[in-house]
């Protein structure tokens, strides 16, 4: 697991529900915009469909090998959508997709913990489970 993510966990391990809640929206803050160069993009292949809220996540493989992630979500009318992906690419943006591939196949229940969004955990899930899926592909592109 990423030390960052690791330290995000544990530091959520000791709030309170309202106190998570806090951080989380204090989180959802800090998603980066997503750049005007992705906006006229067709949407199908980087759209979500198993969350409640639409969000579409972009990756992009540098030059130096490593992956950078951006998303598209309303975070004012989904923070915590936003907070779990800006705490997820705080871990692995700029990171070879390895980083992103070692994300905790629990990662969302153990941030989640204790807040009451089980409702929202399958599609905050199937987030995670697409940003493997594209450091996987770009692993495998980079190992051909």
């Amino acid at each position: 697991m990423p030390a960052s993510l690791d330290r995000t966990l544990r530091q959520f391990r000791l709030l309170e529900r309202e106190d998570k809640m806090q951080a989380l929206l204090g989180w959802s803050k800090k998603l980066e915009p997503l750049p005007d160069r992705f906006a006229s993009l067709d949407r199908s292949a980087f759209t979500v469909p198993e969350c409640q809220t639409r969000v579409d996540i972009f990756p992009e493989r540098r030059d130096d090998g490593t992956i950078h992630f951006y998303a598209d979500v309303n975070a004012r009318q989904s923070p915590t959508v936003a907070a779990v992906l800006a705490i997820t690419f705080a871990a692995v943006n700029d990171q070879p997709p390895s980083v992103t591939l070692a994300l905790p196949s629990d990662f969302v229940r153990l941030l989640m913990q204790d807040i009451g969004l089980g409702a929202r955990e399958s599609g905050l899930s199937a987030m995670i489970t697409r940003l493997t899926r594209f450091a996987a592909q770009s692993d495998s592109t980079a190992s051909a």
